[in-house]
């Protein structure tokens, strides 16, 4: 295939293994991966038709009987009326448990998808082949699916492991450059929880478009090596979550009109700052936080109702009953949980995310 030399590989560990496959051309291994499958449904967003042209072809050549299925394009895929849509569709595709969905498109389609994958005859394969950055080294990797609803982002979801990711990086060069940015938010976390490696190339190329496949490959690695040992996030996988507390009551407070990406960012400066009142980080810890993002034109501050961010904090999937859970650093690269910080700590982080004084 094109580009085959340039392909990168990374196993992502479990009952039942895939690879992620990086580099140009990767979309090509499509037929690879679903050989010997009779039906399969390619779910895309409308600017994505040619895309999934090509994939309904490459899947029709290895003898699969493929048919795309389009849907909304950003987060207004991931809703119970839009999956409810699908279900109705595979249903007249007739599609079988021995059949499978491919999703392509950025993070909300490839959630959508495996979310319908989940839960059609109660679990089909899916092939996941995001188009976006933050797609590849974050929502089709590590088998979390889901859709949301007015209670909050992801609450309706299933654990649902790929069959394969197939992280074509020819579909990145096309990538506005916002897009691109709200994707190496996700990276860049993987570099202040666990390799250092990330943040040294994020120094020296801060648009990331220079080292943009390792950078993947490292991300996905940082990735893999927590899903692979914590699929159901009960212990170690938490540590993705860095930054995601307060960024998830962003894009709710925001009704979503903030890219995930750009309030992950904020998250992390948060997260930083928060370890620095209870003295995990040094403030040249929590300092290098807010230049590196900030070198990389990702937001380092909010100014939103801390009020209100804090009560939709308490109803994130990841807080336990009314407590808030933090993922905070101990030292760069020692991700560990903060339970219930004391308000004096929240406030002054707050204050020094929000631009306020403390």
């Amino acid at each position: 295939m094109s580009g085959r030399t340039a392909t990168r590989r990374v196993t992502v560990p479990g009952e039942k293994p895939y690879e992620v496959v990086i580099g140009p051309g990767a979309q090509a291994e499509l037929g690879l991966v679903l050989a010997g499958t009779a039906k399969a449904a390619v779910v895309h967003a409308p600017p994505l038709a040619a895309l999934a042209g090509a994939a309904v072809e490459t899947l029709q050549s290895a003898g699969v009987a493929a048919e795309a299925l389009v849907v909304p394009d950003g987060e207004a895929a991931k809703t119970a009326a839009v999956a409810a849509g699908l279900w109705e569709e595979l249903g007249r595709l007739g599609l079988t448990r021995s059949d499978a969905v491919v999703g392509i498109g950025g993070g909300a389609v490839t959630d959508l998808a495996g979310f319908v994958a989940a839960t059609w005859t109660r679990g089909v394969r899916v092939v996941q082949v995001p188009t976006s950055l933050l797609g590849m080294v974050d929502a089709a990797v590590g088998g979390k699916t889901g859709i949301n609803t007015a209670a909050g982002k992801n609450l309706v979801g299933a654990f649902h492991p790929p069959a394969a990711v197939l992280a074509d990086t020819d579909a990145l060069a096309g990538l506005p450059d916002a897009e691109f940015r709200s994707g190496l938010a996700e990276v860049v976390k993987c570099g202040f929880i666990a390799d250092a490696a990330i943040l040294r190339l994020l120094d020296e190329d801060p648009t990331g478009r220079q080292g943009t496949a390792e950078l993947i490959e490292r991300a996905v690695q940082v990735k893999a090596d927590a899903v692979g040992d914590d699929l159901y996030d009960l212990g170690r996988r938490e540590f993705l979550n860095y930054g995601h507390t307060l960024a998830h009551a962003i894009e709710r407070v925001e009704d979503f009109g903030w890219r995930h990406g750009e309030a992950v960012a904020v998250g992390l400066v948060f997260a930083a700052e928060l370890a620095g009142q209870a003295g995990l980080l040094t403030p040249g810890e929590v300092a290098r936080h807010r230049t590196l993002i900030d070198a990389m034109a990702l937001p380092t501050r909010y100014a939103g109702d801390w009020a209100t961010l804090q009560s939709v904090m308490r109803v994130d999937k990841k807080a336990r009953g009314a407590t808030l859970r933090f993922v905070v650093l101990d030292g760069l690269g020692n991700p560990t949980i903060m339970t219930d910080p004391s308000q004096a700590w929240l406030d002054a982080a707050w204050a020094a995310t929000s631009g306020g004084t403390t």
